[in-house]
């Protein structure tokens, strides 16, 4: 009661109604300003600007609070007022502290039109991406309104060094205690926003194989061939090697074709040139080389490449399948024999005389 006497006392009727005018003034114009910006960023939206009118028009509609103008306002008119020294640093202080948080409430917005944009470009191929986008909100708004509780409690004169320092040290303590599970959410993110695979895809993790089922929070889980479910820790799996075979645009084929060493000179050569044909007689195929490689244990081997232009599975085995039949059609008419192992074995006759000879050197 005394120090608004003193206030009373202090300021003369007049200045009291030059303060209201400001105040009222101050109130009145940024309410004005926030109409008319509204109003033109509202036309403007659906223009040729990324949606940037649209969001910035929603942040000054729903996003602007009336009671900071109000504190802005009257802090204005306060400065027409002769004030104690502690009364005009706690109006300045709120002036501050509502600043602060219209713009937190700004950003706030911010982060919820990029998670929803992130979350629809998303979605439609990852469901499984609501979890991980989810965890993204909740991180961003704790990092967003941390840095804003610091710049207010600095700007109304309080020393944060000691209270920074306290929570580096207990943000320390707690991702020690945590790290794995800390590494296992920052990994589902990392799988979330850089894609090396989604749900659906096949992958092949060092000696295991299979479907992606689900990638969550910790661990992400894939149905391998045999029909178990594999589970692996998020951080494990992205420091592993990882092939995605759903990527794959293109299948590079190799096979090996073994003839008899009996095989006539011309046939071997004509060999590349007629496999050459039976590949490129089917389709999605490209063909790539056909040469006579090596001399085997038991026969004249042939190796063979070229590409399946499409990535599925049973495509690539279906070509193979015709172009094996169609070699073995080809050979057959035009007597070329497939090896398989044998061996032959030579036996040399003794001359006459020779048997008896040996028994007479043993004998002596």
């Amino acid at each position: 009661m005394e120090v608004l006497a003193s206030i009373f006392d202090s300021n003369s009727l007049w200045r009291w109604v030059v303060g209201l005018g400001v105040a009222l003034a101050v109130y009145g114009a940024l309410r004005l300003l926030k109409a008319l910006a509204e109003r033109y960023l509202t036309r403007l939206a659906g223009r040729l600007d990324g949606g940037r009118s649209e969001l910035a028009a929603e942040l000054l509609g729903k996003r602007t609070n009336r009671v900071v103008f109000l504190i802005v306002a009257v802090y204005a008119g306060s400065l027409a007022l002769e004030l104690p020294a502690h009364v005009a640093g706690a109006l300045r202080g709120a002036a501050v502290v509502a600043l602060f948080v219209q713009a937190a409430l700004w950003g706030n917005g911010l982060i919820n039109h990029w998670i929803a944009w992130m979350f629809q470009q998303r979605v439609k191929v990852d469901p499984e991406s609501a979890s991980a986008f989810s965890l993204l909100s909740i991180a961003s708004r704790i990092v967003l309104w941390t840095l804003v509780l610091l710049s207010v409690l600095h700007n109304v004169g309080i020393d944060i060094t000691a209270f920074v320092a306290g929570l580096g040290v207990a943000g320390i303590a707690v991702a020690l205690a945590v790290q794995n599970v800390l590494g296992d959410l920052f990994a589902a993110l990392s799988i979330i926003l850089d894609k090396p695979f989604v749900v659906g895809d096949f992958i092949i993790v060092g000696e295991y194989l299979g479907t992606v089922e689900r990638i969550g929070l910790k661990t992400t889980r894939i149905r391998s061939l045999s029909g178990e479910q594999l589970v692996f820790s998020n951080n494990d799996l992205l420091n592993s090697r990882i092939r995605n075979y759903k990527r794959m645009q293109e299948r590079r084929v190799a096979f090996s074709v073994g003839v008899t060493y009996q095989t006539p000179y011309e046939k071997l050569a004509a060999i590349p040139s007629l496999i050459r044909e039976i590949v490129e007689a089917q389709e999605k195929t490209r063909f790539d080389r056909a040469h006579f490689q090596r001399y085997g244990d038991f026969a004249l081997i042939f190796e063979v490449v070229y590409y399946v232009t499409v990535p599925d599975y049973n495509t690539y085995m279906d070509i193979q399948q015709a172009i094996n039949l169609e070699i073995y059609r080809r050979f057959a008419l035009e007597g070329i024999e497939f090896a398989y192992p044998t061996q032959t074995v030579y036996l040399a006759r003794a001359a006459p005389g020779a048997r008896e000879d040996r028994l007479q050197g043993q004998a002596s």
